[in-house]
């Protein structure tokens, strides 16, 4: 009491004391806050950042206590909050979340009533952009079925591969996915007991099941619960694939954990659900699938889906739905930048767009053309186990490793010998780290938080992703395959992809898959095949050196057909190169990095080149005119 009696000045300040305090207190703010923008300028940034990222962890542990284990149950949980907010909007028909709820349920009674499906069960999708898409994945999911999105682009070989390696038991082919099936296909799969749906009223093929003319016999209330229930949250909830060096397209496992991680990428850079987001990438990426509509879901927000990407009408379509946020790749937004200028060019409500892939030169181009939106470069692999972001808009960079990134995820840039192709280790045999600005190999801890769960039907791939013992015994890290670079702020830069995949038009392209078709060709004894860079082109473009079988000639059109029936057009090399005898290493391995920098010049190969003409439908011989009228953009790629 007396020592109240004597301080009463502390309990109760005169209000010049308080205003002292305060002035005090707001000047040290104001003067820590200068600080940091002048030695720290990130700070806020990472703190940001930071501080979403712990709060999307906290929001996942309270929908794990309330029972959101799923995509599915966290997609149906939005369709009770929010039953007529707009979700998908299509063609200009607008679909709202009951409305997915309800065809998928649908969806779901078709195949429970008429099909053989049981819970954990594979069903492959081969459907391009369209609601039904998302109609047939969540109907089966409602089903508790595993679902394998597969890539339209490919053909039979690939196509058997897919299914093969992800198990499927049933395959849903959409209408306009036909001109690319042939009935030997169907037969194929039909003797190795996999039931064939098309989402369609009719079939053209026998003994195949039909959806769309079931639909209107079925109910739309929801299937079972217990179908869809998920007992662990690392139980897997689909395959998408994804090419590498090792050839065929690979099933990455995604768990249900992992799909419900990868929905917060949006989330992560600010969005809202007010916010109207533009898929024009194809749904079996996951960028499209997971970070697009399964972050609308997270989101709450609405998605406008494209059927096909269209340089011409991505700007009109933005301003006639008011597109807020868009998903991109590298190859997107050179597109949207080599469209003929216009005055509107900036009239739109885009403020945001995330994606990867975009090179510098075009980032500074499309910041100038259409306006500030803000860009978050994402650096990540599908069968990945971390996903890094620049969230500070720094161009050029793919991620950020903050001041709070230790807290976040575990990673190293090693040392690698891209001649070798290995990694490099001191004289103790221990791994080296690469320094500050120079290239190394991105790799991952693998833990409890961050687990790798790789490639279906493929132990032996999956293993060789995994690199053990890298710094103390016991470690285990997830082997990305890329060289990345860090600066001294944190920042990290794509520079190259390791070992035989290159990309081209937003795809990987794998080496020896494309190897495995050309050789096929009864005048083909050996061929390598590598990627090579063209001027104001992303990505490595296909080129083949190819030695050919004694008293054989080349026959250009002939590749020209091999290749169109049986490659994608973004995996197929649009450059030969006729050789003599194929360079090997001491292993025998196909040397790569001298035909990589030699390119395809003809004033510098003295070996015959030669150049894929779509209008020729053939190989043509590569002359000097071509090579001119390629490098200065006058035949497009």
């Amino acid at each position: 009491i007396n020592a109240l009696h004597f301080t009463p000045n502390l309990l109760f300040p005169p209000s010049s004391m308080l205003y002292t305090w305060l002035s005090t207190f707001a000047g040290g703010a104001l003067v820590l806050y200068v600080s940091l923008k002048i030695f720290c300028p990130y700070f806020w940034d990472d703190l940001v950042f930071f501080l979403r990222r712990k709060r999307f962890k906290w929001i996942l542990k309270k929908r794990t206590r309330n029972g959101v284990l799923s995509l599915i149950d966290l997609f149906m949980q939005r369709a009770e909050k929010t039953p007529h907010k707009p979700f998908i909007i299509y063609e200009g028909k607008v679909y709202s979340y009951q409305d997915v709820d309800k065809r998928s349920n649908r969806i779901a009674q078709v195949f429970l009533h008429h099909g053989d499906l049981k819970k954990g069960d594979t069903v492959a999708l081969l459907m391009g952009n369209e609601p039904d898409f998302i109609h047939v994945w969540f109907g089966l999911a409602k089903l508790g079925c595993v679902v394998a999105f597969l890539n339209f682009n490919i053909h039979s070989r690939s196509l058997l591969h897919c299914i093969n390696k992800s198990a499927a038991k049933t395959l849903v082919i959409a209408e306009d996915c036909l001109g690319s099936i042939k009935e030997d296909f169907i037969f194929h799969l039909k003797d190795n007991n996999v039931a064939i749906w098309l989402m369609s009223s009719s079939s053209p093929f026998q003994h195949v099941d039909t959806i769309l003319d079931k639909l209107d016999k079925v109910s739309d209330d929801p299937v079972p619960s217990h179908l869809r229930s998920v007992t662990n949250q690392r139980n897997t909830a689909m395959y998408i694939f994804t090419s590498g060096s090792t050839g065929f397209p690979k099933a990455a496992i995604i768990t249900h954990l992992k799909a419900l991680t990868a929905c917060s990428a949006f989330f992560l850079c600010g969005t809202v659900s007010q916010d109207i987001m533009y898929i024009t990438l194809p749904l079996y990426h996951v960028s499209a699938s997971l970070l697009g509509i399964g972050g609308c879901i997270e989101l709450g927000a609405t998605c406008v889906l494209k059927k096909k990407f269209s340089a011409s009408q991505f700007w009109n379509d933005c301003r006639k739905y008011k597109v807020t946020v868009f998903l991109y790749i590298g190859e997107l937004c050179r597109y949207l930048c080599n469209q003929p200028r216009k005055e509107d060019d900036r009239v739109h409500q885009v403020r945001l767009a995330l994606g990867n892939g975009m090179r510098p030169a075009i980032w500074k181009e499309f910041l100038m053309r259409f306006g500030p939106i803000k860009i978050f470069e994402f650096y990540g692999a599908t069968e990945g186990n971390s996903l890094f972001l620049n969230y500070t808009n720094k161009i050029g960079a793919v991620a950020r490793t903050g001041l709070f990134s230790k807290f976040l995820y575990s990673f190293e840039l090693l040392k690698y010998d891209v001649w070798k192709q290995e990694l490099m280790k001191d004289e103790h045999g221990n791994y080296k780290k690469a320094p500050i600005g120079e290239p190394g190999l991105m790799v991952n801890q693998v833990t409890q938080d961050t687990p790798f769960f790789g490639y279906a039907g493929n132990k032996e791939l999956t293993e060789k992703k995994l690199l053990h013992d890298v710094f103390v015994k016991g470690d285990v890290y997830f082997d990305t395959g890329d060289l990345l670079v860090m600066d001294h702020n944190g920042f990290l830069y794509f520079s190259d992809r390791v070992g035989d995949t290159f990309r081209w038009k937003g795809e990987n392209v794998a080496t020896l898959e494309v190897s495995e078709v050309i050789g096929m060709i009864d005048f083909v004894q050996e061929v390598n095949v590598y990627g090579v860079s063209v001027k104001n082109y992303e990505g490595r473009i296909g080129m083949a050196a190819i030695v050919l079988r004694p008293d054989q000639d080349f026959d250009g059109e002939r590749l020209y057909k091999h290749v169109v029936d049986f490659l994608p057009s973004y995996a197929r090399p649009y450059f030969v190169r006729i050789m003599d005898v194929m360079q090997t290493t001491t292993t025998f391995k196909h040397q790569k990095m001298h035909l990589v920098n030699e390119g395809f010049n003809p004033e510098i190969i003295p070996d015959p080149l030669y150049f894929l003409h779509e209008s020729a439908r053939s190989y043509i011989p590569l002359t000097k005119e071509i090579y001119k009228e390629v490098i200065s953009g006058e035949i497009r790629l």
